[in-house]
């Protein structure tokens, strides 16, 4: 196992922004960076002897300072949505910024993915990126200590663990919003993805992709995952593509939440998690220039983003994600990767 740091350029404010990349003697290596806390590239063996980078990303640092798409981004205070953009805790109403149809979107602007973290711990086979967010901070309660460590274990597993500790009672939920695309990042859409989901419920929304609050059963529907198929087989019944929370049934512990695999290359990724949700968004929207000059376009990755529902918070019969001052917001994803015979 190996890490090591590379400079990244310097930021619009002047500070230097680094890459860190981790290597195993599996032949994966993961490339990280301290701006926004990104995942940048994920390069994994395949069943014909290459080494696809299956993340979708950017080449340069000024992308990822303003990285519109989240490529690799870790998201908070809040991941998702919040409709109105307010919430009232503690008796006090929290007004947010409204980026999105009036609600709030992974909490922006000012996004978590578009700051300077401090690298605050490295080991051979793990970063630590570190963020204080202040009280008040794009107008949630209490000051919050975030870190995220991640970790590339000699399996070929990512693994990704959230600690973050409140000063007062606050919303705490974050997520990775890595785009997936086991037959390389450049390689087009993942419609042909084979993918299956530990799921038998998800949260039918309104328009604007706000939860009802109901928690509907999956079944008959093209929301069913629990018997693996095509990514892209129902998604013309699902205006936009998926952008879907589902519930888990892994009681808050780590189990495996779903499969996906790669349809030319062999690749299969489980995501593990002891989340209560998963927000499967095949990136319907997706427009831009990314990495190596590749036009990223509809359905051109999959992002699994493992959280709390969307607009929990005003919906008492979903999980909540609240913490207060000794109560520490605690959750790990892994993504583990490997070829399927």
């Amino acid at each position: 196992m190996a890490c090591s740091i590379t400079s990244f350029g310097t930021t619009e404010t002047g500070r230097e922004a680094h890459l860190y990349t981790l290597e195993n003697e599996a032949g994966m290596s993961v490339t990280l960076t301290d701006m926004g806390a990104c995942v940048v590239s994920v390069r994994v063996p395949d069943a014909h002897g290459g080494r696809p980078d299956v993340c979708l990303g950017y080449d340069g640092l000024a992308d990822y300072e303003h990285n519109g798409a989240c490529f690799g981004a870790l998201v908070g205070r809040n991941a998702n949505r919040i409709a109105g953009a307010s919430f009232e805790l503690g008796g006090t109403t929290c007004r947010l910024a409204a980026v999105e149809k009036g609600n709030s979107l992974h909490s922006g602007p000012h996004m978590y993915f578009e700051r300077l973290w401090t690298a605050s711990r490295t080991t051979d086979d793990s970063v630590t990126f570190n963020l204080v967010s202040r009280r008040g901070d794009q107008g949630f309660p209490g000051a919050v200590d975030v870190n995220v460590t991640y970790t590339l274990t000699a399996d070929n597993q990512l693994r990704v663990s959230y600690e973050a500790t409140p000063d007062d009672k606050t919303i705490i939920n974050l997520t990775c919003h890595a785009y997936w695309n086991l037959n390389g990042h450049a390689s087009g859409s993942v419609l042909d993805h084979t993918f299956q989901l530990e799921a038998d419920a998800y949260t039918p929304t309104r328009d604007d992709l706000i939860p009802t609050g109901e928690i509907a059963p999956v079944e008959g529907t093209s929301y069913d995952f629990r018997t693996p198929k095509r990514l892209g087989d129902d998604i013309a019944e699902v205006p936009g593509g998926y952008d879907t929370n589902f519930v888990l049934k892994n009681g808050e512990r780590l189990e495996r939440a779903c499969t996906l695999v790669g349809n030319r290359t062999g690749i299969a990724l489980d995501v593990l998690t002891d989340s209560p949700g998963l927000q499967v968004y095949t990136a319907g929207g997706l427009d831009c220039l990314g990495r190596d000059g590749v036009h990223y376009g509809n359905f051109d990755g999959v992002a699994l983003e493992t959280q709390f529902f969307p607009d929990a918070i005003h919906h008492k019969n979903f999980p909540q994600p609240v913490y207060d001052k000794g109560h520490a917001f605690r959750f790990t994803t892994v993504f583990a990767f490997r070829v399927e015979a």
